[in-house]
């Protein structure tokens, strides 16, 4: 009587999940709220005489009316906790940021430097320049208050930092030995590319003791640990009213911050040439975002300390996971993952913006020639990864396949010389010699066997 409606695949029936009431979009309640504040502001609200007031106030309202569009109507990623629209609004900053970037592109050096006095008056003046190279003696006998004061001037408020980012790159990435590979190469960036910009001149101890073994390192670890207790949790979720207890409530509330569901990445990148680019693809741009933080940072005039470095840092931190997750997706499952995910384009987007603004914005530094036994390192560098590329994806299999079909035809010919042994009569023994293509086969005409017309006219042994 009724049409059975289309089967649901195994596969999305298990991408199916309860939506509880709270997680729900609400669009008429955000709808019905933004057109009450929007009244207000015009029926009630005396609009000012300052037009640079009056401008900035537009652009804002105008970002947060698109916010609350995205919040409400964007579609859903893979992340659903703590909230969908918590992932949806950082879907949307992504968009204003890429759009303000291309802004930016768009102006000539100085006025896009002189912009950023309308973010903050404080900006758009040049850097001081400062030392950060300096004296590297671990232990400096010719202080003698204090010879361990080198040390204690690297302990500032960035080792905290190095350590935080790390545990938070080691959840996106899943993987140690891709976090170690990218911690390593960024420390070699800094070696190679210190007389572009000074605050790359570190002292070795900083670079490989500080940097890579304590503040990454702890960190790599630490959100290992992490990792695989997400993976070992039994995830089994119950609505929160249905919680009889406070302290069970309490647990659902905390567990909220936790992931709906653990996907483990195995990124395998030998395992066909295709995850072998992607990989390298992702720590190709995980290095340009690493290094586009401290090169806009020089080019546009932004102090270390401002707040719009940190918004950066946090924005990345919470979009980098989400891009991770559908990179992963698009690799791992192409036939259901058709296409890139919105996050993982808008990410890379970014970071190519943000390089084309490094290189208009100041192409005289960065077209510094490399010292020669730095640039002799990454021709080396190049050739050994190229070369090893070659060998694992095309010579390893034409090697391969040439000894496979080798086995095949040695195996032919055996099984061709046991038939025509099983035919005169006797089966070929071990020791007896293999027929060839072109000998007779044994019959009326030829009572021999191919072995004994070998032998006929040997005389015979005494």
């Amino acid at each position: 009587m009724f049409a059975a409606g289309p089967e649901v695949s195994p596969v999305k029936r298990s991408l199916v999940r309860n939506v509880y009431p709270a997680e729900r979009a609400h669009t008429l309640t955000v709808l019905c709220i933004l057109t009450c504040v929007l009244g207000y502001v015009t029926l009630l609200e005396e609009t000012p005489r300052d037009t640079a007031y009056n401008t900035k106030r537009g652009i804002v309202a105008s970002i947060l009316v698109f916010l609350c569009f995205g919040v409400t109507q964007a579609k859903d990623g893979p992340f659903s906790r703590p909230h969908p629209a918590y992932w949806r609004f950082w879907l949307c900053v992504s968009v204003v940021y890429e759009l303000f970037l291309i802004f930016i592109l768009f102006q000539t050096v100085q006025d896009g430097r002189q912009f950023l006095k309308y973010v903050d008056p404080r900006l758009g003046v040049p850097l001081p320049e400062r030392d950060y190279g300096g004296n590297c003696l671990i232990y400096d006998a010719d202080n003698e208050s204090d010879p361990f004061h080198n040390v204690w001037d690297k302990l500032d408020g960035f080792v905290p930092a190095h350590f935080l980012g790390w545990y938070l790159k080691t959840l996106m990435i899943r993987d140690w030995w891709m976090c170690m590979i990218v911690s390593v190469m960024f420390e070699f960036l800094e070696y190679s590319l210190e007389h572009q910009l000074p605050n790359f001149s570190e002292c070795w101890w900083d670079h490989w003791i500080m940097d890579v073994l304590v503040c990454n390192g702890l960190g790599i670890y630490c959100g290992m640990k992490t990792l695989e207790w997400l993976s070992l949790k039994t995830y089994k979720w119950q609505g929160l009213w249905n919680i009889p207890t406070y302290k069970g409530k309490m647990k659902r509330i905390v567990f909220q911050f936790t992931p709906y569901s653990w996907v483990r990445f195995e990124w395998k990148p030998a395992s066909s040439l295709r995850r072998w680019l992607a990989v390298c693809g992702i720590i190709l741009v995980f290095l340009l975002a690493e290094l586009n933080t401290f090169y806009l940072k020089f080019v546009l005039w932004l102090p270390p300390e401002h707040y719009l470095v940190l918004l950066r840092l946090v924005f990345f931190v919470n979009v980098g996971g989400v891009a991770m997750r559908e990179i992963y997706d698009f690799m791992d499952d192409p036939k259901l993952h058709k296409k890139l995910g919105q996050q993982a384009w808008l990410v890379a987007a970014i970071t190519a913006t943000e390089l084309l603004i490094v290189v208009k914005y100041d192409p005289h530094t960065l077209t510094l020639s490399l010292p020669f036994y730095i640039a002799q390192c990454w021709v080396l560098g190049s050739v050994l990864l190229l070369t090893w590329t070659a060998w694992r994806f095309f010579l390893r299999d034409i090697t391969l396949r040439y000894k496979e079909t080798r086995r095949q035809k040695q195996q032919s010919r055996g099984d061709q010389g046991r038939a025509v042994g099983s035919m005169d009569g006797h089966p070929l023994g071990p020791d007896d010699p293999l027929p060839r293509p072109d000998d007779p086969l044994p019959g009326p005409d030829n009572p021999q066997g191919p072995g004994e017309a070998e032998m006929e006219g040997v005389p015979a042994l005494n």
